[in-house]
């Protein structure tokens, strides 16, 4: 089972809300997900992040990778 951990989109159009994920890489973006582990505020300024750094910790042990769109807010 390949994990990552990616955002997954809510809000409604042209008013984007993110929660971070951990879910099976193959997985559709608005799919079925393990575990939330934080969100993401673009709309805000500067955008708010916030992430239980020891769930990320854990789940990265685990072999869950971060998506390329996550390694470029982090």
């Amino acid at each position: 089972m390949a994990v990552t951990i990616r955002l997954f989109r809510q809000g409604k159009k042209n008013q984007p809300f993110y929660r971070i994920v951990v879910t099976e890489k193959r997985r559709k973006r608005q799919g079925k997900y393990i575990e939330v582990i934080g969100f993401y505020n673009p709309l805000k300024n500067p955008a708010e992040i916030k992430i239980n750094q020891e769930k990320l910790k854990f789940w990265q042990s685990r072999g869950a990778i971060l998506s390329e769109g996550l390694k470029k807010i982090l």
